[in-house]
């Protein structure tokens, strides 16, 4: 991983004006094992242990560990969301992915590949 490219994603992520609306609920935890789907449709989401309030950046995460490049700007485009939430739910995603990465390395590989993917993900977008 570039680690100069990684910081650049981060600082732009972490620029972004924080979240000035009123809290909103929030998954806490949306990601690609936290959600059921078949024959391309989501059935169900699952897991809401981390259910809160808060920035909806957060729960936008999933559009970078779950998600391609095309889906994603569906996903974007059918959510309105704002161009500093879209920076902040990348933050989320990129810090999410790397604290997983050396977690999860030699115990989960399927959430390390996962976070690889994100953490890819947010690299393609940045730059």
């Amino acid at each position: 991983m570039d680690r100069g490219a990684l910081v650049a994603a981060w600082e732009a992520a972490v620029q972004a004006p924080a979240w000035s609306g009123a809290p909103v609920w929030l998954h806490g935890d949306l990601q690609s094992g936290n959600l059921l789907a078949g024959e391309g449709r989501l059935s169900a989401v699952i897991d809401f242990g981390s259910l809160r309030q808060g920035d909806p950046a957060c729960d936008l995460a999933v559009a970078w560990n779950w998600l391609d490049a095309p889906s994603r700007a569906v996903f974007r485009e059918a959510l309105d969301v704002d161009p500093d939430t879209w920076a902040r739910g990348r933050g989320w995603a990129l810090s999410i992915a790397v604290a997983e990465i050396p977690y999860y390395l030699h115990t989960n590989p399927t959430m390390v590949e996962r976070s690889r993917y994100a953490v890819s993900q947010v690299l393609s977008e940045h730059t």
